[in-house]
């Protein structure tokens, strides 16, 4: 994994991830964001709750966004779901998802491990959380740097 933020997506590469989210959240009430930075500065986990309340993804409606948070210098990520999604998937969906992603991370293939986890997330949050003509893109799809 890069060291640098800059150097752990290309700009196309960024907008391909931006895509899939775009996607992901087609079907979907369920909002998917995606936040790089250096360093978590201490544990990943609490760093990521962090960002999540800061990002704001705790005001969905129906408390079903998911954040998948990298620090890059670390070398780790983690993926945070709010209440709504983590009270209706599998205990182990985070875990598998997780380790679809470690896979393509260790190739070195961070854009494909950052899709397939966005993939992954919005299929469930399809299932749980189907789109309705009323939902809103409550959350940009953008990816956030700290």
């Amino acid at each position: 994994m890069p060291n640098k933020v800059e150097d752990f997506l290309t700009s196309s590469e960024e907008q391909e991830v931006i895509e899939a989210i775009r996607i992901a959240e087609l079907n979907t009430s369920g909002e998917i964001r995606v936040h790089i930075e250096k360093t978590s500065k201490g544990d990943a986990t609490n760093r990521a709750l962090e960002v999540f309340y800061m990002l704001k993804m705790d005001n969905t409606k129906l408390q079903n966004a998911v954040l998948i948070y990298v620090a890059v210098e670390e070398k780790t990520f983690v993926i945070y779901g709010d209440k709504g999604i983590n009270d209706v998937v599998s205990k182990n969906f985070w875990d598998s998802t997780k380790d679809i992603m470690q896979g393509h991370f260790k190739a070195g293939n961070f854009k494909q491990g950052l899709i397939d986890g966005i993939i992954k997330s919005g299929e469930q949050l399809k299932k749980y959380f189907p789109y309705h003509a009323s939902d809103t893109n409550e959350l940009t799809n953008e990816i956030s740097k700290g």
